[in-house]
């Protein structure tokens, strides 16, 4: 396992945020990045997690809810990775992967698109 600190993993996944495109980040709505250290017992190895109402889903109900949240998981991600550079790559991927939930894209859509 690739050793890193949480602050260089943060500051990966804050590089990773700041690489979407602004016309998209202008558009995100109550939404929340998070960075934990393991993924839920019932699933080890995922890497990322978005939970929340996506922005195609929501209507006029949508009023005074707690922000989506997007978790990505440093310690499955540092076990598959084999080198910095493959780490810098997988929580990119991930980010993506993850914000592309929140504007209602499925995991089919992206792995056809190469984001799986």
């Amino acid at each position: 396992m690739l050793e890193m600190t949480r602050d260089a993993f943060e500051e990966l996944v804050a590089e990773a945020l700041d690489s979407i495109p602004p016309e998209l980040t202008r558009v995100m709505d109550n939404v929340a990045v998070f960075v934990e250290d393991e993924p839920p017992a019932d699933d080890p190895e995922l890497l990322g997690l978005y939970e929340g109402t996506p922005l195609t889903e929501r209507g006029e109900w949508y009023a005074g809810v707690l922000p989506d949240r997007i978790s990505i998981y440093m310690g499955p991600t540092l076990r598959m990775c084999e080198s910095p550079e493959d780490v810098v790559h997988e929580v990119a991927v991930t980010v993506v992967h993850e914000i592309a939930h929140h504007f209602g894209i499925d995991d089919e859509r992206l792995h056809e698109l190469g984001w799986g």
